[in-house]
């Protein structure tokens, strides 16, 4: 599952970073702290590894 924006793509990463220990959880935002809790290490990588090329900044509300 592809990220659908940069935010996305970068919270993904802070998150994925948490869960392999190599940053505190006690520095992640909002967004990243869920992703953390409620996502397994392999759905973080795909979304952290998605290219931002041609991803919008934030993903626009429907």
């Amino acid at each position: 599952m592809p990220a659908k924006s940069q935010a996305q793509q970068k919270a993904a990463g802070a998150a994925l970073s948490a869960k392999r220990g190599e940053t505190k959880k006690s520095e992640l935002k909002s967004a990243s702290r869920s992703m953390e809790k409620s996502m397994s290490e392999k759905e973080l990588k795909e979304l952290a590894e998605t290219d931002r090329k041609g991803l919008p900044q934030k993903k626009k509300s429907t």
